[in-house]
């Protein structure tokens, strides 16, 4: 059942025993987190953050800039640190230690995040809004998954021997790459942390990380562990701040060797240009989705309703891969809009704290704006609204699931990504046209596919232009299977053995003999 928890219900997820929230909960750590010691920015500058189902401040967090960013790279008089660059040179511990070693720190560091789960659920939940069930079920369990995943592929990722023309010995070596510069998103800090540190530290790379102003405290929490781990000073630094300044500062610095970002396709773009105009550093990118999700008039439609339902709505709809263009076959387009309605009108809004709580808050004002934004764009091209369209009365930044009808594959709302609680459902009559369509867009993150007929589900899948595609399902994650997008959707994969590629230089070694011998 775990391994399948994303894709779960929400009435599923609240079903299973999960341990009172830690109340009334303070992050312990908010300065930067580097050569695994706290300090505090060198301007000295914070920033505050926010609960978004209030409105109220939780803290103020120490601001990273370029500065930071150079003494989490490299050594530096001024703080005496030997960081990434140094905890990465031949002969350091974190260099000689054996791979087998790698995997236990990783491991470790996953126990004590098991052994924290209440508290990191409360600061994810305190800090992002998501409700703290969905927090402690499915985003501490894939994280704390994909760690144990990747200790497990510390000392069996390696090169092979190739039987070349000639008197010569050829073999390949896989090496870790360096320095990594990593960014991560707001909705799931977490998660998306896992997932970078994973596979970098796994290979023997060294890690400085920027987390999301919005959502600095779980991940500045797993740092803390990181320490307790054991992991050697500068292998891993974690830092809070602006993508403009210290998320700039880290894809354009010469001293980091690669760097992946999760965010918006506007955003990934610059951090492309930024690594190519510097020292042309390895680029791994996991942008924006517009998912299409096809419903056939086969399917079962109380689980077709419920699969978009929870494809479109998990996370307030803050997901890249969300099933946001919902093509639904004519014979039960009708009967689908009305219990696409029912569904999403009984969602249970407010503290997501409370256990009875399915959606929380979107994670601030701005994106609550972008979002109505949005839903008048499509009431004005002439999109039916059929429940929802405006933002929940009271504090916090909440906003009412959103269902709108009679959509255009060519509207505002059905082309680009709103990231919120917003459903658009297309029609279509037969299957002419729908592959073409389904593709028509600028990105290629993921895609679903509802119906009893194999043969059609397979032929859709494999002509869709996305990473990842679902049949009869949505929202399956699991630590073994890759994820990353076609077209705007990113470059590289993440998770599974793929996503060991981009954390591993392949050197091919060639020696001559004085005669070979099969």
């Amino acid at each position: 059942m775990l391994s399948r928890l994303s894709s779960l219900s929400l009435n599923a997820v609240r079903s299973i025993h999960v341990p009172s929230p830690v109340a009334n909960i303070r992050p312990e750590f908010t300065k930067l987190f580097i050569n695994n010691e706290w300090v505090n920015a060198k301007s000295g500058r914070t920033f505050e953050t926010f609960n978004p189902a209030t409105g109220e401040k939780i803290t103020d967090v120490a601001e990273a800039d370029k500065a930071d960013v150079d003494i989490a790279v490299k050594i530096t008089v001024d703080y005496r640190l030997q960081a990434a660059q140094d905890a990465f040179r031949l002969g350091s511990r974190w260099r000689t230690m054996d791979a087998a070693d790698r995997g236990r720190l990783l491991n470790r560091l996953a126990d004590l995040m098991e052994r924290d789960r209440a508290i990191l659920a409360s600061l994810e939940t305190l800090d992002n809004g998501k409700p703290y069930a969905i927090a402690y079920m499915a985003d501490l369990h894939l994280s704390i998954a994909c760690l144990r995943y990747y200790a497990g592929w510390a000392d069996k990722n390696h090169g092979k021997t190739i039987p070349i023309a000639g008197d010569y010995f050829s073999y390949t070596r896989h090496e870790p790459i360096g320095v990594c510069g990593q960014i991560i998103p707001w909705n799931f800090p977490l998660l998306m942390q896992a997932w970078k540190l994973g596979p970098a530290l796994a290979m023997g790379n060294t890690v400085v990380m920027k987390v999301a102003e919005q959502t600095p405290l779980s991940a500045l929490h797993v740092a803390s562990l990181v320490k307790e781990a054991g992991f050697p000073e500068g292998v891993v630094n974690v830092l809070a701040g602006y993508g403009h300044t210290a998320g700039q500062a880290i894809s354009s610095h010469m001293g980091v060797d690669k760097v992946a970002f999760t965010g918006s396709t506007e955003v990934g773009k610059l951090v492309m240009k930024s690594a190519a105009e510097s020292n042309i550093k390895k680029v791994t990118l996991e942008l924006g989705g517009k998912s299409p999700n096809i419903i056939f008039a086969d399917a079962d439609i109380n689980t077709a309703v419920q699969l978009a339902n929870h494809g479109l709505f998990f996370n307030q709809g803050q997901c890249c891969c969300a099933g946001s263009r919902t093509f639904v076959e004519g014979k039960i387009y009708d009967e689908f809009v009305a219990r696409s309605k029912e569904a999403a009108e009984k969602a249970v809004i407010g503290n997501p704290f409370d256990p009875k709580t399915t959606q929380g808050p979107q994670v601030d004002g701005n994106q609550v704006e972008t979002i109505l934004k949005y839903i008048n764009e499509g009431k004005k091209e002439g999109a039916q609204l059929v429940t929802g369209g405006k933002k929940v009365e009271g504090r916090g930044h909440f906003v009412a699931p959103t269902v709108f009808a009679g959509v255009n594959d060519q509207m505002k709302i059905a082309q680009e990504e709103i990231f919120g609680p917003v459903m658009s459902i297309i029609r279509f009559d037969d299957e002419k046209d729908l592959i073409e369509k389904a593709n028509n867009t600028i990105y290629g993150l993921a895609a679903g596919v509802v119906t009893k007929d194999i043969e059609r589900a397979l032929h859709i899948a494999n002509n869709i232009r996305a990473g990842s595609v679902w049949v009869n399902c949505y929202d399956v994650f699991d630590a073994a299977a890759p994820f990353g997008g076609y077209k705007q959707s990113g470059i590289g994969r993440e998770l599974g053995e793929y996503g060991l590629q981009a954390y591993t230089e392949v050197k091919s070694v060639t020696i001559k003999v004085p005669q070979k011998n099969s």
